[in-house]
C-alpha cells in the first residue's frame, strides 16, 4: 500500500500531492522509487510476487518507472477491504505512509482528509495504516514493513507487534492542531527534517530485506481482533459549528463495518 505524504522530500499537500501541483510530478517520482527500494528488498528477502497498490487518492506512482517484476493496482475493485480479498496474500507493508491526525511531531499527518479529527475501532484510534491493517487482520494477513515519516512508525510499532519499519523523515512541529479548521491544519504540520532520498531509499530496501527475512523465519505482524466491533469517526465542524460525530457497530465483520455509510450528527 502507498501514499505520497511520508516520502522523503514531499514537503506539502498543495504543491507536491495535488495534480495541478507544480511538484506532484517529482513527488511521484520520488514515490515510485521509494517503492522500488522497497520492492527490491523484499524479493531478495524471498518474497515471490509483490502487487504495488497506488493508495493515494488522485494517484501518486509512476508506472513507467515502476519495478517490472511487480503488478500495479488502480482503482479500488470495490470498497473496503480494497483488494484484499481478491488473492491470498501472505503480508501487506506500506511505503510513503503518514501519520493520522493529531498525532504530534508528525509530517502532513491526517485521516482520511485534514477535514477528520479521529477514526476509531473499538476505542483504539487507526490512521490510514491501522485501517488496512485491521482489514488485512482479518483475513489471516500480517502486516510487516511501513516506510514513512517518523510518527508514523511509532505509530505502527504501537499498533502491530513486530513490525519492520523504516522513517524518512521526522516532524517538528509541535502540537495537535485539533483546533484548526481543515484548510488550515493541511498546513499545520508543513516542516520536517528528511532524509536525502537516495539515503531514504537504501534504509527502505534494508528494512524491507529485514522484514521479509525475518518473516520467512518466524512470521509476525499479527493483530488479534476482538469482536464485535464499534466505528467512532470525529470531523471538524466547520466555523462557528461543532465538530461533528459517527457511529456504526457490527457484531462480527471489520471489513462490513468499514463499509457502513456514515451518517453525522454534532458532537454534544
Amino acid at each position: 500500500m502507498t501514499d505520497l505524504e511520508g516520502v522523503a522530500g514531499v514537503l506539502n499537500y498543495e504543491d507536491w500531492c495535488r495534480p495541478e501541483g507544480r511538484c506532484y510530478d517529482q513527488a511521484r517520482e520520488l514515490l515510485t522509487a521509494e517503492v522500488n527500494a522497497a520492492v527490491d528488498g523484499f524479493f531478495a528477502g524471498g518474497a515471490t510476487a509483490v502487487l504495488v497498490a497506488d493508495g493515494h487518492g488522485c494517484g501518486g506512482i509512476n508506472p513507467g518507472q515502476l519495478d517490472p517484476r511487480v503488478e500495479l493496482l488502480r482503482g479500488w475493485p470495490g470498497g473496503w477491504p480494497l483488494g484484499l480479498e481478491e488473492a491470498p496474500y501472505d503480508a501487506v507493508a506500506w511505503v510513503g505512509q503518514h501519520a493520522k491526525s493529531g498525532t504530534e511531531l508528525a509530517h502532513l499527518a491526517h485521516t482520511q482528509g485534514f477535514d477528520w479529527l479521529d477514526f476509531r475501532i473499538n476505542g483504539v484510534s487507526l490512521g490510514e495504516l491501522g485501517q488496512f491493517a485491521y482489514c488485512a487482520a482479518q483475513a489471516g494477513i500480517a502486516a510487516i514493513f511501513a516506510a514513512g515519516d517518523r510518527a508514523l512508525t511509532h505509530e505502527a510499532a504501537a499498533l502491530v507487534p513486530g513490525i519492520e519499519t523504516v522513517a524518512v523523515k521526522r516532524g517538528t512541529r509541535c502540537g495537535r492542531g485539533d483546533h484548526l479548521p481543515g484548510a488550515e491544519y493541511a498546513r499545520h504540520n508543513t516542516a520536517a527534517i528528511h532524509l536525502a532520498p537516495e539515503r531514504a531509499r537504501r534504509e527502505i530496501r534494508a528494512g524491507a530485506l529485514r522484514a521479509a527475512r525475518r518473516f520467512r523465519e518466524q512470521p509476525f505482524g499479527r493483530i488479534r481482533l476482538q469482536p464485535p466491533f464499534e466505528r467512532v469517526a470525529l470531523v471538524r465542524g466547520e466555523a462557528g459549528h461543532p465538530n461533528l460525530i459517527s457511529r456504526a457497530t457490527h457484531p462480527s465483520d471489520v471489513w462490513a463495518l468499514m463499509n457502513l455509510p456514515y451518517v453525522f450528527e454534532p458532537m454534544e
